[in-house]
């Protein structure tokens, strides 16, 4: 640990904290260094990091797989997704393939890819066929793939959008009637994007601290000072502890091209519903590459369509109401190697997170 680090620390233990002081952190990447670095274990007892809803693969619309699985299946076209989401569990039958994995080990053609780029080429090496990407993500990887459409898309390539924003989920969280929050450390690599400016609604409509925080273990417990600090003297601002790649305005190119290719809507999140403001959808300049425009979409008469599997806690870990290892599922059968739900399957999902670092979360 780092001189730094350990001074950071040393000024979080001589705070006087009389009461419980519960921080959500937003990001999934946070979530993974704080655990990594076992920073739980070394905080003041009465300071809790909570992990919050920022894995965009745990959120990705059942449904929008289940469509995902029936364009390889039963329409024969390639499909393309982040490697996370290959593994990502649906609501079927027994007996039916139940992710895209299984669905690939089926016979479909489906791909995991790591960027756009590859989706491209993919497509332009198979003309004949149409090949659909399922383009789930933040803003950090919605921003690449409107820099993509800009320069132009194969004919035949589709997106399946379920990308999503940060912020108007973190709305929602403060907005409803979960365990209180004290404070929020709010993701670095979106706010470099988006700008910080777009977190000052937490300390102005809710009236709680907020920092904008980097992945390591010194921007994490900087970010965590400032929030703690703020909260111990009643005050409540916006605070940045990445500066060296965060600013005020954010990545205005970034920005405009976000905004050039997609509208905002109201967009579902799964095992929680429909949050407003929260989807980017293809403008209809781009029509003519929308998935669910140009294929439909299939009948969703399932039991428990687009809902988290029987006992998961999913939704209530994104929304901060539960810690992963309070799920019930939770080790017991629902690990990395067997996921029950989707929060297990991602590199950026809390049980996940936390079952790969269980013992630095040990408190």
């Amino acid at each position: 640990m780092s001189d730094l680090a350990r001074e950071l620390l040393a000024q979080l233990h001589a705070l006087k904290l009389e009461q419980p002081l519960r921080i959500v952190n937003v990001c999934g990447g946070h979530e993974r260094s704080i655990s990594q670095a076992g920073l739980r274990q070394l905080l003041p007892p009465r300071l809790e990091l909570i992990p919050g809803p920022g894995c965009p693969v745990c959120i990705c619309p059942e449904e929008t797989i289940h469509a995902a699985m029936h364009y390889a299946l039963e329409d024969g076209h390639t499909v393309l997704a982040y490697g996370d989401m290959l593994r990502v569990p649906i609501n079927v039958g027994k007996g039916q393939p139940r992710s895209l994995e299984q669905a690939r080990a089926a016979g479909a053609d489906i791909r995991p890819i790591a960027s756009p780029q590859q989706a491209v080429s993919i497509a332009q090496a198979r003309p004949d066929r149409p090949v659909v990407f399922l383009a789930a993500g933040f803003e950090t990887t919605t921003a690449p793939l409107a820099a993509q459409v800009l320069q132009g898309l194969p004919d035949n390539l589709l997106l399946l959008m379920a990308a999503r924003r940060t912020w108007p989920a973190v709305a929602m969280l403060l907005e409803g009637d979960s365990s209180p929050i004290d404070a929020l450390i709010a993701p670095g690599h979106v706010a470099a994007v988006m700008g910080s400016e777009e977190w000052r609604f937490i300390p102005r409509k809710h009236g709680l601290p907020v920092a904008v925080a980097g992945f390591s273990p010194e921007s994490l417990l900087a970010a965590t000072l400032m929030v703690a600090r703020q909260h111990l003297a009643g005050e409540a601002h916006l605070e940045n502890a990445y500066p060296e790649v965060v600013r005020t305005e954010g990545n205005r190119a970034a920005q405009a091209m976000l905004d050039e290719v997609f509208r905002i809507d109201a967009a579902n999140w799964r095992g929680i519903g429909s949050i407003p403001a929260s989807g980017y959808i293809l403008r209809d300049s781009w029509a003519g590459h929308d998935a669910e425009r140009q294929l439909g979409l299939p009948e969703h008469a399932r039991r428990r369509a687009g809902e988290m599997p029987p006992g998961c806690a999913c939704a209530e870990v994104i929304l901060a109401q539960r810690l992963p290892d309070q799920c019930p599922l939770y080790g017991r059968p629902c690990t990395p190697d067997n996921p029950i739900g989707p929060c297990m399957v991602s590199d950026e999902g809390a049980c996940h997170i936390w079952w790969q670092y269980r013992r630095n979360n040990a408190i």
